[in-house]
């Protein structure tokens, strides 16, 4: 995976439908699911709230506004809306429809959604700063 957002919308895909098939077995795994989509929902809004933000700050300390950071700040939009918008279509498709719309036909078990799971927690900002936690 080369850390783009397709392919970590497809490891999100994969996660989900892995959770999904195995719903039967074991029952907490719908609010895992649910969590899980709840959580890069909120990681998409906290991250443009951010990446806004310092531009803002950005810009009022150069003083002047430039037509790069307009664009910049549309292409941080465009991207989380297609995030949203990614994540509202997994909300309303029914769990028991969601298999059915693999991208892959390859499935999931459990290993390569733990590797997943450890992938997608190492994406997270905590996970990127815990090294500057250890040093400090």
């Amino acid at each position: 995976v080369s850390g783009g957002e397709d392919e970590i919308q497809q490891l999100q895909k994969a996660l989900l439908d892995y959770l999904d098939e195995n719903t039967e077995t074991d029952a907490s795994l719908v609010f895992s699911r649910k969590f899980y989509i709840a959580q890069w929902f909120r990681d998409t809004t906290m991250e443009t709230e951010k990446a806004i933000k310092s531009q803002k700050d950005e810009e009022s300390s150069e003083g002047t506004h430039h037509a790069k950071d307009v664009e910049t700040t549309g292409q941080i939009m465009h991207r989380a809306e297609s995030r949203k918008k990614f994540l509202r279509s997994i909300i309303k498709t029914a769990p028991s429809q969601f298999s059915t719309l693999k991208m892959n036909s390859d499935t999931v078990d459990y290993e390569d959604a733990c590797l997943i799971v450890r992938y997608l927690a190492s994406m997270r900002p905590f996970a990127q700063s815990f090294d500057i936690y250890l040093t400090q």
